[in-house]
């Protein structure tokens, strides 16, 4: 038998979570079963079941990959080639235990393709334009199924401790990144007094997680005047050349 290789294996699961995370947007978690995802896989049960013991998996794998992907996103590190890393593959459901979301989930995961507070050169200068392109594209057409499916994890972390430390390992993680950023402007440039680095990132994420589900509910959401409007609020801590700082020019 012909060796199968691992980027077609890769492209395998990537083909089981985009069908899983199309059965999720449409009619949410607990009314999708493992035998939808099959159906809309088009893959054989049991070699859908060699990549995932169940749903819980896929979930956590979905999940696991936003964090990571963001997180190359924040570091501002190029997302690996599709062939990267090597994966052993399962040969048989008795070996073939599910995979790591690192390993299993999709490369480019839903809500997470655009750069954050120290994104791409494309982003812009500074870590400012950077979070609000990643707000700004929050609006755009193509990502309503992707905001429910966001705030569809959510809601799940409040019922499967697996999901719940993964979210939370997330957005720790997301907050770590951007406070880290924020003591370098800190550093560099001053903050406004009585504004601490890690209590800025935690408003700069519930910025953004309030704006996912706004317009994940309301879809009038005008997304470029709130991106206006955030840019007011925090342009003079984050951007050099404006007002509203302590520290010396």
């Amino acid at each position: 038998m012909p060796k199968v290789s691992d980027a077609h294996r890769q492209a395998r699961r990537r083909e089981i979570l985009d069908a899983a995370a199309a059965c999720f947007a449409r009619q949410g978690f607990h009314r999708t079963s493992m035998q939808d995802i099959v159906r809309e896989s088009g893959i054989s049960a049991g070699l859908v079941y060699r990549y995932f013991a169940g749903k819980d998996d896929v979930i956590a794998a979905i999940v696991g990959q936003w964090h990571e992907h963001r997180e190359r996103l924040l570091t501002g590190s190029a997302p690996p080639a599709p062939s990267s890393p090597p994966e052993a593959a399962p040969q048989s459901p008795a070996n073939a235990g599910p995979q790591s979301p690192a390993e299993a989930a999709p490369q480019s995961p839903p809500g997470a393709e655009t750069p954050a507070l120290q994104g791409p050169a494309e982003a812009g200068n500074g870590p400012l334009p950077a979070y609000l392109t990643m707000l700004g594209a929050v609006g755009a057409p193509d990502s309503a199924a992707d905001l429910r499916l966001g705030v569809q994890v959510w809601a799940e972390a409040l019922r499967s401790p697996t999901i719940a430390e993964l979210a939370r390992g997330g957005v720790d993680r997301f907050r770590e990144l951007a406070a880290e950023t924020i003591r370098g402007v800190e550093r560099d440039r001053g903050l406004p007094a009585g504004v601490e680095p890690d209590a800025l990132a935690r408003v700069l994420i519930a910025i953004y997680q309030g704006l996912m589900l706004q317009t994940a509910w309301d879809g009038a959401v005008d997304n470029d005047a709130f991106v206006r409007a955030v840019a007011g609020l925090v342009g003079p801590i984050a951007e050099p050349g404006r007002d509203g700082r302590s520290g010396e020019a």
